[in-house]
């Protein structure tokens, strides 16, 4: 495993050279976030105008009312998410392509899929309320269940993203593709998650340093310089984390993703018993 997190490091390496071409990346994450804040907001603003929250703390009609804005949010924070890292993914396979992608050419590639990305948002949310259900209700097991069944999701569905935006199948059809192209990289994207969670909670430490160190002299400028600081190392990781996924697509489909060298992709993603993936002759 560590020898596969090795290989992981050098493609975040080559992950970050990419960025360093299209720095702009980085604003997906963050307009990920804005628009979720905005969201929320509005959401909650809604439910305060209709007298939902307040009929709710009576015990009244007002409950359906919460579980109705519960759900919205719930679908709506999935599709913000989705549709951004979709706008990611676009762009830095635009750059791996040979091209050279702008903001704006991300959020119009994700804008040509959104009736994809809906009905991909709404089997996210339905799936994400299931396991919650179980975690919450089934006890031991259910915590059990539900652990392993997120593991299990989230590598059968480890390309749909950009399968969604690269060839604009429907959200089952992506699934299915997603799952064979799994079969043939499964025991390394294991690797690859772990390789990126350990660079996100080591960006934020390191990021979280400056802030913490100010704030000795005073809490707001802690406050002001940290959580800037902060919310960039977060968002540069998400960007390196969506260019490494564009990559392994596209190599995962015979393609040469600008900016990563073959070899290094092909060791660190080959079959867990030796072959070739599909595509690579």
């Amino acid at each position: 495993m560590f020898h596969t997190i090795g290989h992981t490091f050098e493609l975040m390496k080559m992950s970050w050279r990419v960025l360093m071409l299209d720095r702009e990346l980085v604003f997906f994450p963050i307009m990920s976030v804005a628009a979720l804040v905005v969201l929320a907001a509005a959401i909650f603003a809604g439910g305060l105008l209709g007298g939902a929250f307040g009929l709710a703390e009576e015990g009244g009609e007002g409950s359906a009312g919460d579980l109705a804005l519960a759900l919205l949010l719930a679908f709506g924070s999935s599709f913000v998410i989705i549709f951004f890292n979709s706008a990611l993914v676009a762009a830095a396979l635009e750059r791996l392509r040979g091209g050279d992608p702008n903001v704006a050419s991300g959020l119009k590639a994700a804008s040509a899929h959104i009736p994809q990305i809906l009905a991909w948002a709404l089997i996210t949310t339905i799936v994400t309320l299931i396991l919650q259900a179980l975690r919450e209700r089934g006890g031991i097991a259910g915590q059990v269940a539900s652990w392993l069944g997120g593991i299990a999701w989230s590598l059968a569905t480890f390309f749909v993203i950009p399968l969604l935006v690269a060839e604009g199948i429907g959200p089952i059809e992506a699934i299915r593709r997603s799952s064979s192209l799994l079969r043939e990289t499964w025991g390394r994207q294991i690797a690859a998650s772990f390789g990126f969670g350990l660079v996100t909670i080591g960006a934020i430490i390191v990021a979280a340093i400056p802030g913490l160190l100010l704030a000795l002299v005073h809490p707001l400028l802690g406050i002001a310089i940290g959580i800037p600081l902060v919310g960039l190392a977060w968002a540069t990781v998400t960007a390196l984390e969506g260019i490494f996924k564009a990559a392994l697509y596209d190599f995962a489909i015979g393609r040469d993703p600008h900016g990563f060298d073959r070899a290094a992709l092909q060791n660190a993603y080959g079959p867990r018993t030796g072959g070739n993936l599909r595509g690579i002759v």
